[in-house]
């Protein structure tokens, strides 16, 4: 037997030419499914899934609107976006999902056709109850025959930098996970990005950026799913996260520290596997108000290029959409960054005496120029307003680090870190801000950054 409740109805008009009804409901479905299981030792074991539910928001889109009864030419369906989703599982008559520790020892043995147990069961239950927000919308029921062809367009881009994740969870027994990174914006096929592989390392730096073509913002997330590479074996998860696009303010930078959790889908396991840090920038195709792309070729040409490779009509050799999702352009963008450290404050104690002796090491990462600023002595909230300028070759691709140490006579002691990519500077030009220490229990560093481009010159 199943059950369809409905919990709240809005209306809305998406366009002229259509009406939008979502429902708010819930989905239970008492069914039963018996699955033959082989675990790592080889053993089978029948398991039963039942209790299948889920809570969501179901879409249906009436477009085009006509004149002719019923007055609107076709419906599209689909389950828009599910809030929750659970089952259970039942091994030889037995509940695991009630005994605390050995629910997720069994689910991580249990595999079904060479894949974990939990990962088929989810999606399986997406190809029979969660419709595609891609194809024509969901499902596609044509009313009239004149009904208009409802399939999504790319309405934009999404800019994402992988930027570092830090305290991620040791699966290796000996030494240090081996992390990388895949990236991708469902339900897109074959659209997945792949980062390197930082050996040895839970809190990795891998600062890539990776272009995703966009069709609905309103529904579609962006995934990332940490990797421990196993070499010849299979990787092991780490631990993976999701932003709604639709929490993106188009044409801003968000810059986002994300917590990993085990599974997206089902929420059972409340373990901490550290953070995964993304910077991330929506461009709706048309975008106006004076926003420009700074990932796109045009954004880093000087007027004396730009009438260059317009030819001698005049007009601008702007690529249209098509050119901009099938080639991926490779932007420079030079010019001097200017950092002042300002200060710190509440800096964490690493010496027996209670005080320190701070200073700063600013580093650019591609060019691994560095700079210093004093040390100021007997201070937790210490005091610099040092200056410092970096000549920059790639500012889209580069990143500034900053690392807060404690100086001694016999050595260093390590404080903390900051971590900033340049796209907010090269956007705004200019800008202060109070940057946490990573790896600190406390500590926080105040920086002034101000961008100076410098005019470029290509080859034809």
């Amino acid at each position: 037997m199943k059950q369809c409740h409905s919990l709240g109805v809005s209306i809305f008009e998406d366009e002229a030419d259509s009406v939008t009804m979502e429902l708010e409901m819930q989905w239970d479905a008492n069914s039963s499914i018996i699955l033959d299981i082989k675990t790592y030792l080889g053993v089978s074991l029948p398991v039963q899934v039942k209790d299948i539910g889920f809570t969501g928001v179901f879409r249906l889109i009436f477009k085009p609107l006509v004149n002719e009864f019923p007055c609107f030419g076709a419906v599209c369906y689909s389950l828009r976006q599910k809030k929750k989703m659970d089952f259970t599982l039942k091994v030889i008559g037995g509940d695991i999902s009630t005994i605390p520790g050995l629910s997720d020892v069994i689910e991580d043995g249990l595999w079904y056709k060479g894949k974990k147990l939990t990962y088929c069961i989810v999606k399986e239950i997406n190809k029979l109850y969660c419709f595609s927000c891609r194809e024509q919308y969901g499902m596609l029921l044509k009313i009239l025959s004149h009904s208009l062809d409802l399939e999504l367009k790319p309405v934009g881009t999404l800019e994402v930098k992988l930027v570092q994740a830090r305290d991620l969870t040791n699966k290796d027994i000996i030494g240090k996970s081996d992390p990388y990174a895949v990236l991708y914006v469902p339900p897109l096929p074959g659209k997945t990005k792949k980062s390197k592989t930082i050996n040895n390392e839970l809190n990795p730096i891998w600062n890539e950026h990776y272009e995703f073509i966009i069709e609905d913002a309103t529904t579609q997330h962006l995934v990332v799913r940490i990797y421990d590479d196993e070499g010849v074996q299979a990787s092991e998860l780490i631990g993976c996260a999701q932003v709604l696009l639709r929490d993106l303010e188009p044409g801003k930078v968000k810059d986002v520290w994300l917590n990993l959790v085990k599974d997206l889908e089902i929420q059972r396991d409340t373990k901490y596997r550290g953070q995964v840090h993304l910077e991330l920038l929506y461009c709706p195709f048309g975008m106006e108000n004076g926003f420009t792309n700074p990932f796109t070729s045009n954004f880093s040409m000087t007027s004396l290029e730009k009438v260059i490779k317009s030819g001698a009509n005049g007009t601008d050799a702007i690529e249209n959409e098509e050119a901009t999702i099938n080639k991926k352009k490779e932007v420079i963008i030079r010019g001097v960054l200017s950092v002042t450290v300002i200060s710190a404050e509440d800096l964490p104690i690493v010496d027996l005496m209670g005080k320190a002796d701070p200073y700063v090491v600013l580093t650019l990462k591609k060019s691994e120029a560095k700079h210093k600023t004093r040390v100021v002595n007997d201070s937790l909230n210490p005091v610099w307003n040092q200056t410092f300028d970096f000549v920059v070759e790639d500012g889209l691709h580069d990143m500034l680090i900053l690392e807060v140490w404690d100086h001694d006579t016999f050595g260093k002691d390590y404080m903390g870190r900051s971590i900033l990519t340049l796209t907010r500077v090269i956007l705004e030009g200019e800008y202060k801000d109070a940057l946490q220490l990573e790896g600190a229990k406390s500590g926080k560093l105040n920086v002034h950054l101000k961008w100076m481009p410098q005019p470029i010159f290509r080859d034809s």
